[in-house]
């Protein structure tokens, strides 16, 4: 079963929160709310989304509730099939290429404070797996975004641990090697997961490729990365209380 979860931003605060959960499992989608929600409920800026405006109700929906498939680009706009090749998911998703699809993009939109975050399982040689697109690179200026279209699917990236920037002490930027540039930052709902592998397997160990390079998207399509590392013994990703659900499968 495929875990998807939603994070919040408080708006003033800037600290995020995970507050529900989204499976697909026999046929349909189950959204429920978790205990983040409850403690996002206390900044007084947190609100239940929409229909779903109760935390300890478990919904499920045939088809893939409105707050999310908002997030993806229609089948119906003519640059669909493109996005599927950009996202690398003609042939290549689990059982669900709805999720897999907000599990690549974070399911991002400018007009709100939420993410999606996957919630990763191991790979069947026992590895930490996970796509995503290199995020910042509409603030490069024009020779880096060169660089960035230069690069080659299987090309090592280097990551960087960003401890000084101002707005995420979190952040994890992505360079390439000779020469050294600065192409783009890991998305901030992979960080945790990430600066806890490399506290676990050192900093050698880790490593992020270039997946696919998408001359033809957008920027915020433009570099899609895999990081990949050994599992972790003491691994448990999304294992916080925060995360777990309030309504019990």
């Amino acid at each position: 079963m495929r875990k998807l979860y939603i994070a919040w931003q408080d708006p003033l605060k800037r600290q995020w929160y995970p507050v529900g959960r989204l499976t697909f499992e026999n046929d349909a989608y189950k959204f429920v709310y978790t205990k983040g929600a409850l403690k996002a409920e206390q900044s007084l800026r947190f609100i239940p989304f929409g229909r779903m405006n109760k935390f300890n109700v478990s919904y499920v929906s045939e088809e893939l509730f409105p707050l999310f498939a908002n997030r993806l680009l229609s089948e119906k706009r003519p640059e669909y099939k493109d996005y599927i090749k950009w996202l690398k998911l003609e042939n290549n998703y689990h059982d669900n290429k709805q999720l897999a699809m907000l599990a690549i993009t974070g399911g991002i939109r400018e007009t709100d404070s939420l993410e999606i975050l996957p919630c990763p399982l191991p790979t069947s040689e026992g590895k930490y797996e996970v796509l995503f697109f290199s995020h910042g690179i509409s603030h490069l200026d024009k020779s880096t975004v060169k660089r960035v279209d230069n690069l080659q699917a299987g090309d090592k990236l280097f990551i960087m641990l960003d401890v000084q920037n101002s707005f995420d002490p979190l952040a994890i930027s992505l360079r390439t090697d000779d020469p050294v540039v600065i192409v783009g930052y890991c998305p901030r709902y992979l960080t945790d997961d990430f600066q806890n592998i490399l506290k676990e397997c050192g900093p050698n160990i880790p490593e992020v490729l270039v997946d696919q390079v998408n001359l033809d998207a957008p920027l915020q399509l433009r570099l899609l990365c895999k990081f990949i590392s050994p599992w972790p013994k003491s691994f448990q990703p999304c294992s916080d209380e925060e995360f777990e659900p309030l309504v019990r499968d």
